[in-house]
């Protein structure tokens, strides 16, 4: 067994308990809005982490081993303590906390500018606020809320559609005063930001407006929109930019647009939750002044 005192992390012993109640990696992530994958990984590295083999995997069905039936019954029974104190604690002292997690541009940019009037709403409610990349396509098991950007398959998942992501050109007003408006040409040779985590912008760019892809003097990569963003209005370069996220970065006049055109790239941004989370009226109210601020219309 390994000797080290470190103990196993919270979540994997989480996912080991839920996927120990299933028998089933498949219904565990179905649960925890996971993929079987990635139980099954958790799983594993809890066994290492051990040193004891905790599943017998058959074709088709799990089966305890001892030492995981015993280990399975502690925990069972240590989490539902735990949950039963939780919301014992909750209640006694009258707050009540919700996790919502969100990209992190999404989070500096549209929500936590208004996120006062929901304190004024809701004062005796808490919130950890988390970010994960907009590229994630999973809502954590320990958040409450997520704002995912995808099309909508979740079918685990309660959804609630926001808005549609679209691409505008951006740059900083002294640098956009020397390119052309009506002429895509006028990029080539211009530093282009290129984010990372989508290095093929600038092709799929053109691409949808049937133009040839701008030839960049020289290239500057960010691992972060809020990089991109930053380094277009500091003049380092051209960006295409999320919109509506950037909005009030063009309405300080930090960034204007070079081209009046947008790209739509089917992509809407969703508020999502598993079913019996709505049942809570804390996280109800959120979700409707979610809606109410960033659903009921897309933004323009």
């Amino acid at each position: 067994m390994n000797t080290t005192s470190r103990l196993p992390s919270l979540r994997s012993l989480r996912v080991f308990q839920v996927a120990g109640r299933h028998l089933s990696f498949k219904l565990a992530a179905d649960e925890l809005s996971l993929s079987a994958s990635a139980i099954s990984h958790q799983v594993r590295n809890l066994e290492e982490h051990l040193g004891i083999e905790l599943f017998l995997r058959k074709t088709r069905a799990l089966e305890f081993t001892g030492a995981g039936r015993k280990y399975f019954t502690f925990l069972d029974g240590m989490f539902s303590r735990l949950e039963a104190e939780t919301q014992q604690l909750a209640a006694e002292y009258g707050r009540s906390l919700i996790r919502l997690c969100v990209p992190p541009f999404f989070a500096g940019e549209m929500l936590l500018p208004l996120l006062k009037s929901f304190h004024a709403l809701a004062p005796s409610t808490d919130m950890r606020l988390a970010t994960q990349p907009s590229l994630m396509k999973v809502h954590p098991a320990e958040a409450d809320l997520s704002i995912l950007l995808g099309n909508g398959d979740w079918p685990e998942l309660v959804t609630h559609r926001l808005f549609e992501r679209r691409l505008v050109v951006g740059c900083a007003p002294a640098l956009a005063a020397g390119l052309d408006p009506a002429s895509y040409a006028s990029l080539d040779g211009q530093t282009l930001i290129v984010h990372e985590n989508r290095p093929d912008a600038w092709e799929n760019w053109a691409r949808a407006l049937g133009t040839a892809p701008p030839r960049a003097g020289k290239v500057i990569r960010f691992d972060s929109m809020s990089a991109v963003v930053q380094a277009a209005a500091q003049g380092l370069g051209v960006a295409i930019v999320s919109w509506p996220l950037a909005r009030n970065r063009f309405d300080s006049g930090e960034l204007v647009r070079v081209f009046d055109q947008e790209v739509t790239t089917r992509e809407h941004f969703y508020l999502v939750h598993r079913p019996d989370e709505s049942e809570r009226p804390d996280v109800a109210q959120l979700i409707d002044w979610i809606v109410a601020e960033f659903g009921t219309h897309e933004i323009s």
